[in-house]
């Protein structure tokens, strides 16, 4: 089976979704690149159905299903465009409601620095993607002028599109994007937000560069 751990990693983290609180019901999707390669989640399965022989392998060039007996994820040309714009290895795609409740505000075109953890995701916002119909070339498109120069894009009156080095990165920072949209609507809904200056951002973010340990052997 081609790309079996990305599927079997994709397969595990599709059980953590509806828990977590980023997706209901069979909304959302998951990506992994592997060289020419890329496994994603098949389209409108329930995820306590999904086995990793049932995540689809496509193309990374042409988005050409290679291999499962499903079709892929609807939203694949979002994937694809966030795994090519960003140069990382893995992309998460969610409806949590903070990031979506963010995503449809009317006034908004980018989520601010209302805490330094938006340096997580490449610059001083996260944009909001204009909106399109679900699944075709134009939100692609959109998504894409969202992300340049970042790692996260919100998509209007939609969710969220987070990429990372791999799936467990990428499934964190969907989390912690959502944490910081939460917390947006929270400080909103008690006043004006005190938003840091984009130089804090950039130190942060120079900062954050090294950060992180993994635990030694045993």
């Amino acid at each position: 089976m081609l790309l079996d751990q990305a599927r079997t990693q994709i397969t595990a983290a599709c059980q953590r979704l509806t828990d977590d609180g980023l997706v209901v019901g069979t909304a959302g999707n998951l990506s992994i690149r592997q060289g020419d390669l890329v496994a994603i989640t098949p389209s409108g399965l329930p995820y306590s159905d999904l086995r990793p022989d049932l995540v689809a392998v496509v193309d990374y060039a042409s988005g050409k299903q290679i291999e499962g007996p499903l079709k892929p994820a609807s939203e694949l040309d979002l994937h694809l465009t966030a795994l090519r714009s960003t140069g990382l290895e893995a992309v998460v795609h969610t409806h949590s409601p903070a990031a979506t409740a963010v995503a449809s505000l009317a006034d908004l075109t980018a989520l601010p620095a209302v805490h330094y953890y938006i340096s997580m995701f490449g610059g001083p916002d996260v944009r909001v993607a204009d909106y399109a119909t679900y699944g075709t070339p134009e939100l692609a498109r959109n998504v894409e002028r969202a992300l340049e120069g970042r790692t996260a894009a919100l998509m209007s009156n939609h969710g969220s599109v987070v990429a990372g080095p791999d799936l467990e990165a990428a499934y964190t920072l969907a989390q912690e994007l959502e944490w910081v949209c939460e917390l947006y609507l929270r400080v909103r809904s008690a006043g004006p937000p005190k938003i840091l200056p984009d130089e804090e951002i950039a130190a942060v973010i120079a900062k954050i560069a090294d950060y992180g340990q993994r635990a030694p052997s045993a």
